[in-house]
């Protein structure tokens, strides 16, 4: 704050030197400026007390840049300071009791309800930050080949105790030089379902973290994702404003309707894994509870994860973020909100695409959507 007032401070001695120079030019013919190779002016023509206002002025822009410097410095030494703290003592971490994960996969309401959460008092989102792509991914596909000898890779499972360590420490000191805020009081909500295949690393480094398992019928997932990955939608939009996009706006839609259904099987299956061994607080939500009863359902939230909180609060949450309260502008075909209507998929997916979902995923609909959904094919 002292920095950024420093700062306008040196534009308005700025703004009132070049009005000086205007004015003075435009009253007297023989007044007149020129720069140097060094920057500074050399006056011509201007009277004793023009020539002392300016210098005056020059002087004032000289300690002013002088006083940015030296807070510049300063920032950038405690910033140093405070990371380092954070990298060598946990006690000046995140408590890791009190971050929350939101897991499951894609296109669950994650957002939805990571926005509810985040309007309560003392509480921080920290969306997507793929850490359990960065660490899952690579665990996944080598380390949990069974068959296959891990001793020499940086996650083999003789070293795990260690490099448990490491991923624990990783998070923490990351979370914490991002939202030091939290340090002192609140909740840390991780938002990350397209991390959700790190899910297992995750909660082993963090036992004492919080965990919400947030499932939504694999049909569902796949009618909004195809949605998503439409030339023109509002996914295909962000990727090309910050990147290329993906390769999967390309794929024939049979190819991307298995490629997406076997993600959300590895997404679902690795958080279900974790889910099962966390000793921690945990709950489990369906989507389709939680846009049906909102409000009951985030309070059960809450209550299971054992956080005290106000209900009043609570409610004008949800009210705000309800799905009535979204602008009919931001929502509809080929917006992020496009539905929020459970059983969609019967009018959004062909009989072929329903069947390759419900056979990829049998065992989740088997476990969590069994036999009363029934969709004309096998559930």
């Amino acid at each position: 704050m002292r920095l950024l007032l420093l700062k306008q401070k040196l534009s308005g001695a700025l703004r009132r030197l070049r009005a000086f120079l205007i004015s003075g030019s435009a009253s007297s013919p023989t007044v007149g400026t020129r720069p140097d190779v060094s920057g500074k002016l050399h006056r011509v023509g201007v009277g004793r007390d023009q020539a002392q206002k300016l210098k005056q002025a020059e002087q004032q822009i000289a300690r002013q840049r002088q006083r940015i410097y030296r807070q510049s410095q300063e920032l950038g030494e405690l910033r140093t300071r405070f990371t380092e703290s954070v990298h060598g003592n946990e006690q000046h971490r995140i408590d890791p009791a009190n971050v929350i994960w939101i897991l499951g996969t894609g296109r669950t309401g994650s957002t939805w309800l990571a926005f509810m959460m985040e309007e309560l008092e003392s509480y921080t989102v920290w969306r997507e930050p793929y850490v359990g792509q960065l660490f899952g991914q690579f665990y996944d596909s080598w380390v949990g080949k069974k068959h296959f000898e891990t001793k020499h890779l940086i996650l083999g499972r003789r070293y795990k105790e260690s490099w448990l360590k490491s991923i624990r420490s990783f998070i923490l000191n990351e979370a914490t030089v991002r939202f030091p805020a939290v340090l002192d009081a609140g909740y840390l909500v991780i938002k990350e379902p397209n991390g959700s295949i790190g899910a297992p690393l995750l909660l082993e480094a963090l036992p004492e973290s919080r965990m919400i398992f947030l499932i939504r019928d694999p049909r569902d997932v796949m009618a909004s994702s195809l949605e998503a990955f439409r030339k023109g939608s509002w996914l295909y939009e962000r990727w090309e404003r910050g990147m290329a996009p993906t390769a999967m706006f390309d794929m024939q839609v049979d190819a991307l309707v298995e490629k997406m259904a076997d993600i959300y099987m590895q997404n679902i299956g690795n958080t279900r894994e974790a889910y099962e061994a966390h000793k921690g607080p945990k709950v489990l939500i369906h989507y389709e509870e939680l846009r049906v009863d909102t409000l009951r359902i985030m309070k059960h939230i809450y209550s299971t994860l054992g956080i005290t909180v106000d209900e009043v609060e609570l409610a004008r949450a949800v009210e705000k973020h309800s799905w009535e309260n979204v602008p009919e502008e931001e929502k509809g075909e080929g917006k992020f909100h496009r539905k929020a209507t459970p059983g969609g998929w019967r009018e959004d997916l062909t009989p072929e695409q329903i069947e390759t979902v419900e056979r990829i995923t049998a065992p989740v609909l088997e476990e969590f959507y069994p036999a009363k959904e029934q969709s004309g094919g096998r559930y």
